[in-house]
């Protein structure tokens, strides 16, 4: 299978396009407090239907090593209690923040909740170093997509006012085509 990763940016917080407010009313909250449990929990549940795989293996010491890292963020949309997506911020050297993880659980999806959780994400990436004392003011907010990844991921990021500045077909064997285990080995979305 043909896969296309795109790798897009923004070189200022004049770039960054609003979206409207969510049909599918959310509050956006940082999750201050590092948990492997929660971090794991978000990443299955948001990306087990698109391929991530890439953490399944991560010791509960990795993922807090990960988690405690100045600068790591993650920001949660949450819906009547319930997370309904998530970003998450990983400063880099040469004062840039990637968007290292973004998605929605499936019951948030086509509510508006995307474009919403982008922006505030986006928004909070390039504010950063305001919130991490000693981290150097953003100055380039990155990320990359592909096209296993949802059907609305890349149109997404273009409308918050994302360009592409590289794509890449990735060559067969390097991205793993089997099956993920959505949240937990043998779970099966509802279709």
């Amino acid at each position: 299978m043909d896969v296309i990763t795109s790798y897009l940016e923004q070189r200022s917080p004049d770039a960054l396009i609003p979206a409207k407010p969510p049909r599918l009313p959310v509050e956006v909250v940082r999750a201050e407090v590092p948990s492997p449990e929660f971090s794991r929990f978000l990443y299955t549940a948001v990306g087990g239907d698109w391929q991530w795989t890439g953490r399944l293996t991560w010791t509960y010491d990795q993922w807090m090593e990960y988690l405690t890292r100045p600068g790591i963020e993650t920001w949660v949309a949450w819906h009547r209690g319930t997370p309904a997506g998530y970003v998450e911020l990983e400063p880099q050297q040469g004062a840039q923040v990637e968007i290292a993880y973004f998605g929605l659980l499936p019951f948030a999806m086509g509510g508006g909740v995307g474009g919403h959780l982008l922006s505030v994400g986006t928004a909070r990436a390039w504010d950063l170093a305001s919130r991490w004392p000693g981290l150097p003011a953003t100055e380039r907010v990155w990320l990359h997509t592909c096209s296993l990844d949802g059907p609305a991921a890349l149109a997404n990021y273009l409308a918050r006012g994302f360009q592409v500045y590289d794509e890449r077909l990735n060559e067969p064997g390097d991205v793993d085509e089997g099956e993920t285990p959505g949240p937990w080995p043998g779970a099966r979305r509802p279709s």
